[in-house]
């Protein structure tokens, strides 16, 4: 499973990587750029969930840890 959520979070990287190519090629030709930041921002959100998840999985046995050991 942890493999699979670093799979996840590398492929989000890459796509806004690419998204950020994207746009800025666009905005240089002066072409609209504004779906393009739509979904780099969607993927920004994506990311920052799983990140949030993947720390929350990593911390929380450690919290519990801590709790168990201070009754």
């Amino acid at each position: 499973m942890d493999g699979d959520l670093a799979f996840r979070l590398a492929e989000l990287r890459g796509q806004i990587s690419d998204l950020g190519g994207a746009i800025r090629q666009l905005q240089r030709s002066g072409l609209d750029s504004a779906s393009a930041q739509l979904l780099i921002t969607r993927r920004r959100a994506e990311l920052e969930c799983l990140m949030n998840l993947r720390g929350a999985a990593v911390t929380m046995p450690a919290t519990q840890s801590a709790s168990e050991a201070s009754r």
